[in-house]
């Protein structure tokens, strides 16, 4: 009886193996999956934008981890003019969104003359989309120490020069916006600049800080920084002073990641991801 028990040993002991064999094969690993299955390859995604996005894509990158838990954004906040030398200059960028659409043209190779002047071939073409539009806004210090009004009543104290305006350099689309607005009234940068009624911000959060700091009597930001800095609006520039305000975005050729940068893409034209944009100012490009 004894040696019978024994040489029934090795059988029972086989099938104990066997099933916890497929017992572990059915229970799900610490991420979710049946143990045994591939996690999905960790990706890195840079991001290039607008400095004006700063807060809404930070919140929206935070949105993000839920939807796709293995891609960690990382973002590039400066002026678009800054953003384009820097892809130019080789930056490793997978998406681009820029305050406006000269910076995305210079790189888009479907485009050619005074639009894309070297011939740059950067945009992934059939990924370029016009994805919001903003306002450019005349904010104020709290208080409004010289009580400006609106634009035209800044052009008429910048003619006589007892203000000082805070708005962007020439390679910052805000910058570009403003120097319209202000030949729209007649009015020369330059030579404002000479006479002392202008400063500058290399980007639009340096002007807004200006304006907040009460270091300028005024400032032109854009309506949705105003917002996130809550600072006083006394005035919006219509499409005629200044053009529409286009925020365009693209998946570069450069891209290591294409499919993240695009999905991350599609994901920014979702409802849920505009109820964020319009809620701090921004609009659905039309």
């Amino acid at each position: 009886m004894k040696s019978k028990a024994v040489s029934k040993l090795p059988g029972i002991m086989l099938a104990l193996v066997l099933a916890m064999a497929v017992t572990a094969c059915g229970q799900a690993s610490s991420d979710g999956l049946p143990s045994g299955t591939p996690a999905a390859e960790p990706v890195e995604l840079t991001v290039f934008a607008a400095a004006s996005m700063t807060e809404t894509l930070t919140e929206i990158a935070e949105m993000y981890k839920a939807v796709a838990p293995d891609v960690k954004i990382v973002f590039n906040f400066d002026s678009s003019g800054t953003l384009q030398r820097q892809i130019e200059e080789g930056a490793v960028c997978d998406l681009f969104i820029s305050a406006a659409q000269k910076q995305m043209y210079a790189l888009d190779a479907s485009l050619s003359g005074k639009d894309n002047p070297k011939g740059q071939d950067y945009v992934e073409q059939g990924t370029r989309v016009n994805l919001l539009e903003n306002k450019v806004a005349l904010v104020v210090p709290e208080g409004t120490p010289k009580g400006i009004t609106g634009f035209a009543d800044l052009a008429e104290k910048l003619k006589a020069g007892g203000v000082l305006m805070a708005m962007g350099n020439s390679d910052v689309p805000v910058g570009q916006y403003t120097k319209k607005i202000l030949a729209s009234f007649g009015l020369d940068e330059t030579e404002l600049a000479k006479a002392g009624c202008i400063t500058y911000g290399s980007n639009v959060k340096e002007v807004t800080t200006q304006v907040y700091e009460a270091s300028v009597d005024c400032g032109v930001v854009y309506a949705t920084d105003a917002f996130s800095a809550g600072l006083e609006v006394v005035d919006t520039a219509t499409k005629e002073m200044c053009g529409q305000v286009i925020y365009p975005a693209a998946v570069l050729k450069t891209s290591r990641n294409r499919e993240a940068a695009q999905a991350f893409l599609d994901y920014l034209k979702t409802d849920v991801c505009m109820g964020v944009f319009e809620k701090a100012g921004f609009s659905p490009a039309e």
